[in-house]
């Protein structure tokens, strides 16, 4: 066994945002690829009824795939998934749409194993705006108050497809780790969806962690990208932010067809209205060397290879995730 395969073999492996089409093929993927845990998305644009039905569905996978995957409700949970041969599931949003106006549903689908709520997606909710809206007014009243029910219920509140208004509003007034769970720098491609510097300094400031993401459009090489760009993304953000606030959030959305109708769902405002992007439609390819979750290997090697010592590698892959959920969820160090 090589010292690659050796270390990937040990590392709790957090993947911070999966949006596939789950199957018991995806489930051997993470397998296959030595995925501990992963924030599995679900709900996008979904209202209170639809996000309970997509909690019944995950509750049925738990029973027909128990040989491969398990619920996610603590961090006790990740590190038994590990010595279980398993891959532990958190459930996230992408939205708090399923809230629709009611605060004291944080706590009814935190119960329930939604333990990563993302603010925004996009658009203007509720709470604030989203990188799209064209005028970011900033967290509301309403947002304030929902921060301050998810630090009391113990949900991390993911800024990845925020406004940067309400981003730094979100990073000024929590008192509680935030996280960008799948982003890219914007010093290395300008683009509103990569995040500035100072704001993934403000993430890891609340002590949270910043999840690079393998959407190779955000890459400055787009849909040419390889394992080498990622690597360059992760380089950039450790050197930023230091290496105990980076991790990994894929944004694998295998099994879902470009175009299709899933994926142009979510690219339309509230799943109805204006076309908000072309990746629904438009091709999207993850970087050469790492195009399946089977490829994490790859990247444990490719890191090595550069002069990443073993603890820090531990610290990005899954270390950095656990402290943060630890402080989230249970109020304590990891």
């Amino acid at each position: 066994m090589t010292p690659a395969e050796a270390l990937h073999q040990k590392a709790i492996l957090i993947d911070g945002l999966n949006i596939c089409a789950w199957d018991r093929a995806i489930f051997e993927e993470y397998r296959a690829g030595g995925v501990t845990a992963v924030s599995c998305t679900a709900a996008v644009w979904e209202n209170f009824r639809d996000g309970m039905d997509t909690i019944g569905q995950w509750l049925r996978w738990f029973e027909t795939f128990a040989d491969l995957i398990m619920p996610v409700h603590s961090t006790d949970d990740i590190r038994a998934a590990k010595a279980r041969d398993r891959t532990g599931i958190i459930l996230s949003w992408q939205n708090i749409s399923p809230l629709e106006d009611r605060l004291d549903y944080v706590r009814i689908f935190k119960a329930l194993g939604v333990g990563i709520m993302q603010l925004t997606y996009n658009t203007q909710n509720y709470a604030g705006a989203g990188y799209q809206e064209a005028t970011d007014s900033g967290l509301t009243g309403w947002g304030r108050e929902l921060i301050d029910e998810m630090a009391l219920a113990g949900v991390v509140c993911d800024l990845s497809h925020v406004g940067d208004r309400t981003t730094a509003d979100v990073i000024a007034y929590s008192t509680r780790p935030v996280a960008f769970s799948h982003v890219l720098p914007r010093g290395l491609l300008d683009r509103p969806r990569n995040k500035p510097d100072d704001l993934m300094l403000g993430v890891a400031g609340t002590g949270g962690v910043v999840g690079l993401s393998l959407f190779a459009p955000g890459m400055k090489n787009g849909n040419d990208s390889s394992l080498a760009d990622y690597v360059e993304a992760i380089d950039y953000v450790v050197d930023l932010v230091g290496e105990d606030h980076v991790a990994i959030g894929t944004d694998f959305s295998l099994g879902h067809p470009r175009p299709g109708p899933f994926l142009e769902w979510c690219n339309l405002d509230k799943g109805r209205a204006r076309k908000l992007t072309e990746f629904g439609s438009k091709p999207v390819r993850k970087p050469r060397g790492i195009e399946r979750i089977r490829d994490f290997p790859n990247l444990t090697k490719a890191l090595l290879d550069v002069g990443y010592s073993q603890d820090r590698i531990v610290k990005i892959y899954g270390g950095n995730w656990l402290r943060v959920l630890a402080q989230v969820w249970e109020g304590g160090p990891a």
